[in-house]
C-alpha cells in the first residue's frame, strides 16, 4: 500500500507521544513493505530525528502563519492537488488543523479513503472552545462523518467521537501498540541518579510536556502534601516546557519546594530509559489523557505507576491492572497512594511485572501492526464498493 501521514509536527521534544508514536508506526510499516510518506510542517522540525526514519519519505512544508493554533501552509494545498492521487489511503493525525483541511477536500474529490485519529484532540470541552466549535461548523463535523473510519484508542475516545455526530459502525476501537524491543535492555540502574546526584532519594517522576492540561500542579500540591510525611521524597518532572512552567514554578516557589523539585528538560531515548528505571514511581494525573503512553513506558521499565481515573489513561491501566489509580483533584488520596507503594514495594513490583508482560504479549508492534493493514484495507474496499455502486446507478 500507498500510506500517507499527515501531522503538523515532526518533533518529539515539541509535539511529544504521537509525534512518537507516528515515526514509529511509520516504521513499522515501511518494514512490512508499504510506502509510506509523511506531510508535516517546518514550525520545530526535528530534521536529525527525521533523518533518522530510513525509508520514509517526510515532506516539510514552510508554515507561515499561526492562526488560533492552524499552522497554514500554503504550499501543501499545490502539492496535494498533484500527488493526493499516488495514495491508497490518508491517516489524519489529531483534528483540527488546517492540513486535515486540505487532504480532506482533496481525498473526497479523488475518492481516496482516509481514516481520523484524533489522539485525545476531539473533546469540546477542553481549551480554545470558541475556535473548535466554529471549526466544527465549518468543517469538523463533515470531516469526522465522511471519515471511512475515526480511530479511538480507549471506550473515552469513543464517546468523544460520538458527542461529534460520529455513527458508532463508523468507530473503531484500536489501541496503539508499544515498540517492546526498545525495552528489551534497559540501562543499568543508579545512571540517573548518579548524574543528578538524588541517590539517596525516593524519586518520583512526571514523564511528557510541562502543559496545563498534563495536571502538574495536581501532582506538585500531592507532594507537597507527602513532604510532610518523609523528607526523603523528590519530584523529577521529565519534559519540555509548553508553556505551563512558569505558572508551575509559582506553585513551587509558593509550597517552598524548590530544593525538592528537579527539572530535566526533554529527555528521550537512552536517557529518557535511565529516567524511568531509576524512579521509584511515574505519577500522570493529566486533566485529560487519551492514554497512557508515558505510564505503559515506565512499565516497561519495572516502574510501578499512579495514573489519575478520568481520562482514558486511567481506562487504560485499569483495564490491565498495570499500576494504581486515584481520583483527579484529590491530593490527599494521591500522597497516600504514593506513600502505600513506598511502603510496599514487593506488591507494587509485582503488579508491574505482570503488566509488562501482558503489554509485551498483546501490545507490541509486531502484533498490533496488522491491525493498522486490516482497517487500511478495508477503508480502500469501502471506497471501492462505493465507486462500483455509483457507476451502476449511473
Amino acid at each position: 500500500m500507498n500510506i500517507l501521514h499527515v501531522f503538523p509536527f515532526f518533533s518529539v521534544k515539541y509535539a511529544g507521544g504521537t509525534c512518537d508514536f507516528i515515526y514509529k508506526l511509520a516504521k513499522a510499516q515501511q518494514q512490512r513493505g508499504h510506502n509510506v510518506t509523511i506531510y508535516t510542517g517546518d514550525y520545530k522540525l526535528d530534521q536529525e530525528y527525521a533523518n533518522s526514519l530510513k525509508g520514509v519519505a517526510i515532506q516539510s512544508f514552510p508554515s507561515f502563519l499561526n492562526i488560533f493554533r492552524l499552522y497554514i501552509m500554503p504550499s501543501l494545498i499545490a502539492e496535494t492537488k498533484r500527488n493526493l492521487k499516488n495514495f491508497d489511503v490518508i491517516h489524519l493525525h489529531v483534528f483540527r488543523t488546517f492540513q486535515n483541511i486540505v487532504l480532506y477536500h482533496y481525498a473526497r474529490k479523488y475518492n481516496i479513503p482516509y481514516v481520523v485519529d484524533a489522539h485525545g484532540s476531539a473533546p469540546l470541552h477542553t481549551r480554545r472552545k470558541r475556535f473548535k466549535f466554529f471549526f466544527d461548523l465549518l468543517y469538523g463535523y463533515r470531516m469526522l462523518r465522511e471519515a471511512s473510519k475515526c480511530i479511538a484508542e480507549t471506550n473515552v475516545g469513543i464517546d468523544e467521537y460520538k458527542d461529534l455526530g460520529v455513527e458508532n459502525n463508523n468507530i473503531v476501537l484500536l489501541q496503539p501498540p508499544f515498540p517492546v524491543e526498545e525495552f528489551a535492555k534497559l540501562p543499568r540502574k543508579g545512571m540517573f541518579r548518579e548524574k543528578f546526584r538524588i541517590a539517596d532519594k525516593r524519586v518520583v517522576m512526571f514523564l511528557g510536556r510541562i502543559h496545563w492540561i498534563k495536571g502538574i500542579d495536581f501532582l506538585v500540591e500531592a507532594f507537597y502534601e507527602l513532604t510532610k510525611l518523609r523528607e526523603d521524597v523528590f519530584l523529577v518532572i521529565v519534559g519540555s516546557d509548553d508553556g505551563f512552567k512558569t505558572e508551575l514554578d509559582k506553585l513551587i516557589n509558593t509550597l517552598k519546594l524548590s530544593d525538592k523539585v528537579l527539572y530535566t528538560g526533554f529527555m528521550g531515548g537512552f536517557d529518557k530509559l535511565e529516567a524511568l528505571v531509576d524512579a521509584d514511581i511515574v505519577v500522570q494525573t493529566s486533566r485529560y489523557e487519551q492514554g497512557a503512553w508515558a505510564p505503559i513506558e515506565a512499565v516497561l521499565c519495572d516502574t510501578p505507576i499512579i495514573v489519575s481515573t478520568n481520562s482514558g489513561a486511567g481506562e487504560d491501566v485499569e483495564k490491565m491492572d498495570a499500576g494504581y489509580l486515584v481520583e483527579w483533584g484529590d491530593k490527599i488520596g494521591l500522597r497516600d497512594t504514593i506513600q502505600y507503594i513506598l511502603n510496599n514495594q514487593a506488591e507494587a513490583k509485582a503488579k508491574t511485572l505482570k503488566a509488562k508482560e501482558f503489554i509485551q504479549n498483546n501490545l507490541s508492534m509486531s502484533n498490533k501492526i496488522l491491525e493498522y493493514e486490516s482497517l487500511y484495507l478495508e477503508c480502500i474496499d469501502g471506497v471501492r464498493c462505493s465507486q462500483g455502486n455509483k457507476q451502476r446507478r449511473e
